[in-house]
């Protein structure tokens, strides 16, 4: 089972992305659960959005992950704020939406494994919202490999109905530009 952490703002679209990607898994006869962490949290605050995959088994654990295999960051800004990376599993990844270089994120960031994104700026000239939920994704299917990139069409369709295709392109694009390492 991959555990995922998805660490961003209220109002990023972290809960979505979750939602996105299980239902892509589900879709692929996978096992997935995804579940929020509320709180009294508002919009622009931290907040947490959580994601279990696995190929095989059922899922039957139904507390918040402590411990990731993988922490997607959202917001730049968070990475340190509340030491999350240092919780992530022994030989994790941290998956980082930046627009600093993936050599910069590297020598700053203590985990085994790094990919980064310039998600914002995707987000932006394809979208044209700040919003890196569906962007991320991209990121996250190149790092993990945790779907196929095919597979998270339907559900964003089904979800974002005429905006889908826009959503689907700052995907595709974030998985082609996402340096990982």
């Amino acid at each position: 089972m991959i555990e995922i952490c998805i660490y961003g703002r209220g109002g990023q679209g972290g809960v979505t992305l979750a939602e996105l990607v299980a239902h892509a898994a589900i879709l692929e006869g996978k096992h997935a659960q995804s579940m929020p962490s509320f709180g009294p949290e508002r919009r622009g605050a931290p907040v947490f959005a959580f994601l279990r995959v696995d190929e095989t088994e059922r899922i039957k654990v139904r507390a918040e992950i402590k411990e990731p295999d993988v922490l997607l960051v959202l917001d730049p800004g968070l990475l340190w704020v509340g030491d999350v990376v240092s919780r992530l599993k022994k030989g994790g990844m941290t998956i980082v939406n930046t627009i600093k270089s993936h050599d910069e994120m590297k020598t700053k960031i203590e985990a085994n494994k790094i990919a980064t994104v310039d998600a914002m700026g995707i987000a932006r000239a394809v979208l044209g919202l700040p919003i890196v939920n569906t962007t991320m994704i991209g990121a996250l299917v190149k790092a993990t490999g945790i779907v196929k990139l095919e597979s998270m069409e339907a559900p964003m369709e089904e979800r974002f109905g005429k905006v889908a295709a826009k959503n689907i392109a700052a995907m595709r694009k974030a998985y082609e530009e996402t340096v990982v390492s």
